[in-house]
């Protein structure tokens, strides 16, 4: 599976948006520090914007931006052929297509590392008007190997959209278990209350989650 696959298979920009804002709230309960976290999202990242991102602490992460304009997306996988430390640069044709409106993204700061070396080695975009995802154009360096570029890693919780999944791999990160039931509540975008909150966290009310609730924009009861 490569980032084209992917793209054949991610929802609408808005359906996309509010599962990543559903991970990230279960997560804030399960996880009260914010960076033990496996997925964020942060609906005023800028005064125009909104950002979901994931990290796994190992060098791995993607950010997703959404905007007026539509959403980017963006993938690193430190290990993967198609590192730009490899290449001295991003692998061909994974920006190189991206439209002017995103380009803003492309040079994103935050994307880069210290010396200002983007790091990606997948890529997607959607603009408001468009019917689907758009990738660039790509020879991929081993068409035998199932991830070249990380996308069938970095965003299997993306393309597997159902609460099952979710719990599963919940419960294999952070070791404990998950009700299946209070994901399904989030997960279908209801009000979080208290009893969903005790359900996945019985050490902390929603009080402890005000915080982290205003910055994901989740809705209350």
């Amino acid at each position: 599976m490569t980032v084209q696959d992917v793209a054949r298979q991610l929802p609408d920009i808005a359906v996309l948006r509010e599962h990543c804002r559903s991970m990230a709230i279960l997560e804030a309960v399960l996880s009260p520090e914010w960076a033990d976290r496996y997925h964020s999202f942060n609906r005023h990242w800028s005064d125009t914007e909104s950002m979901a991102s994931m990290r796994n602490g190992s060098g791995d992460e993607y950010s997703i931006v959404f905007s007026a304009a539509g959403a980017y997306v963006r993938g690193f996988d430190h290990e993967s052929p198609m590192s730009p430390y490899a290449e001295d640069g991003p692998w061909p044709g994974v920006l190189d297509d991206v439209p002017d409106v995103f380009r803003p993204c492309v040079e994103e700061p935050a994307f880069s590392d210290e010396d200002g070396m983007p790091l990606i080695t997948a890529c997607m975009w959607r603009e408001t008007g468009d019917d689907g995802w758009k990738t660039g154009t790509i020879d991929f360096p081993d068409k035998e190997t199932e991830d070249p570029d990380g996308a069938r890693y970095l965003f299997q919780l993306l393309v597997d959209r159902s609460p099952e999944t979710f719990q599963r791999w919940a419960e294999d990160y952070y070791e404990i278990p998950v009700d299946l039931e209070a994901v399904r509540h989030v997960f279908s975008s209801r009000p979080l209350t208290e009893g969903v909150v005790s359900a996945l966290n019985s050490e902390i009310t929603l009080a402890d989650l005000a915080e982290d609730i205003a910055e994901i924009g989740y809705p209350l009861s």
